[in-house]
């Protein structure tokens, strides 16, 4: 499973997300397309950076139609934190989360790099909702609604999908103190916003300072799992995102590792609601729905419920990433009012897709590895149903075909099955 882990060694930016990424090695050009597609005016400025030795990139987002001095954001006063807050009057920008939804929805960019980017800015909406009384939809973003934030969420988003990102992993973000001047005033930091998307995950105590934005807390919440240490990594490329202070207890890097993860245990979420009062028409379409949305795989299971109502179970097993969305899915689709979440652990095998030729035409076959060797094999399902109804044989014949094409090719040494599951 191609994975990314990250590293917030000084902090988490939108900014430093963007560098590290592209000193990894995703295209520069990806990037550019892709907020040519979100059709803001902005300009991503690129440049080499050195922190304590170590060589980064640092990445600003610049508004194209502003004519300022290249060098306007590189020296900071030490009293100005580095991020959202540093400069209250650089962006005038504000608008609603309803303008940035439908301005995502409308780039028609990947679907993964849409939905990763939705994610992200729902769990903002939510947060900034919650602070200040609000309604999600009545939700105006001030210095999150700024273009460079906007470009950082969805820059991000298509540098992952660029890269072939399948697994974020994330360890715990510096939390940083002291006070930052905002549109709204005064704030204590960790922002307000930052504490809210990041519920139910760790923060690390570090020096003072704005260490971790709510732009970088709501991408690590909306896409990454929460990881205590670097997980098991054949290691592929690793790059390094400056912020634009200098931290006396840490280098301002963001450590992005990107590698190929074998076997091993991930920490996951089982969502759960009881429903007594929604049609087995709509649960259904619900079940295709969270799907779509991300989840790992859905049920619906026959319960009894208070007073003896025969009901539902509606269960979703989903990573913290798709979290978000799934659940918003939830809401939308059935009448719950509430649903609850378990973290859990599941061990997963490294997963391949090979194609074997038989007389039913060519079918892929799902493999699963621990520690490089091949445990399990099996034909998928699709491929067999499509082939079987346009040889008009049972797919049960071309399942058993396509075990067979695939116990010649790769020997008898591996356990087939025609079995699926997460």
């Amino acid at each position: 499973m191609r994975t990314l882990a990250l590293d917030p060694v000084g902090g988490i930016a939108g900014d430093m997300l963007l560098a590290a990424l592209l000193h990894l090695g995703a295209p520069r050009a990806a990037l550019d397309e892709g907020l040519r597609k979100l059709g803001l005016p902005v300009e991503i400025a690129v440049e080499t950076a050195t922190v304590n030795g170590i060589s980064a990139l640092h990445v600003e987002v610049r508004d194209a139609h502003q004519h300022e001095h290249p060098d306007q954001h590189q020296h900071q006063h030490p009293d100005q934190h580095q991020h959202e807050h540093q400069h209250p009057d650089q962006h005038q920008h504000h608008r609603a989360y309803r303008d940035i939804r439908a301005l995502i929805d409308a780039a028609q960019l990947p679907p993964r790099a849409t939905r990763r980017a939705q994610d992200a800015f729902l769990l903002l909406a939510r947060a900034e909702g919650k602070i200040h009384s609000v309604e999600v939809e009545a939700v105006e973003f001030h210095e999150v609604g700024a273009l460079d934030s906007i470009a950082d969420v969805v820059g991000a988003a298509i540098l992952l999908e660029a890269l072939g990102v399948d697994r974020i992993v994330a360890l715990a973000p510096p939390s940083g103190g002291g006070t930052a001047r905002t549109a709204h005033g005064l704030i204590p930091l960790p922002a307000p916003a930052t504490l809210e998307v990041l519920r139910g995950r760790t923060m690390r105590p570090s020096g003072p300072g704005e260490r971790t934005t709510p732009t970088g807390a709501a991408m690590l919440a909306a896409w990454s799992e929460e990881a205590p240490a670097l997980p098991s990594l054949t290691i592929e490329a690793v790059g390094y995102g400056a912020g634009t202070k200098r931290w006396d207890d840490a280098p301002n890097l963001l450590r992005a590792v990107l590698g190929e993860a074998d076997a091993g245990l991930e920490r996951v979420l089982v969502l759960e609601t009881n429903l007594d009062d929604l049609s087995p028409q709509l649960a259904a379409v619900a079940l295709e729905k969270v799907l779509a949305a991300g989840a790992l795989d859905a049920w619906i299971a026959p319960v009894t419920m208070k007073k003896g109502r025969p009901g539902h179970l509606f269960g979703v097993l989903c990573t913290e990433a798709s979290r978000a969305g799934v659940e918003a899915v939830v809401f939308r689709e059935t009448s719950t009012l509430g649903i609850r979440a378990t973290y859990v652990s599941r061990t997963v095998l490294t997963r391949e897709l090979v194609s074997v030729q038989t007389e039913y035409g060519p079918i892929r076959m799902k493999l699963g590895r621990a520690q490089g060797q091949l445990v399990n094999a099996q034909p998928e399902f699709d491929d067999c149903r499509q082939a079987a109804e346009r040889s008009g044989v049972p797919v049960k014949e071309v399942q058993a075909a396509a075990l067979s094409a695939f116990r010649r090719a790769w020997g008898p040494t591996v356990e087939c099955s025609s079995r699926g599951g997460p």
